[in-house]
């Protein structure tokens, strides 16, 4: 699962981290956004459509500010 800051957040970190790029002569970012990154491990007692919705609850409820951040989430 990823976590980002919304798009319309200021990324003091993303933005920093911008700035020494070019500082150092790295050519063609044109934008950094910092975020977070989860691994989670289900057990086999759910269907894939069960563990979806168990991990987007979990963003929402637990992992994520959903105010300033949004998430996205891949299913292996």
């Amino acid at each position: 699962m990823y976590v980002t800051p919304k798009q319309t957040v200021l990324d003091p970190q993303g933005q920093a981290i911008h700035n020494a790029l070019k500082k150092m002569q790295y050519r063609g970012v044109e934008d950094v956004r910092q975020g977070k990154y989860f691994v989670l491990r289900l057990d086999d007692g759910l269907d894939k459509a069960g563990a979806h919705a168990e991990v987007e609850r979990i963003a929402r409820e637990v992992l994520t500010n959903p105010v300033i951040e949004e998430f996205r989430f891949d299913l292996e």
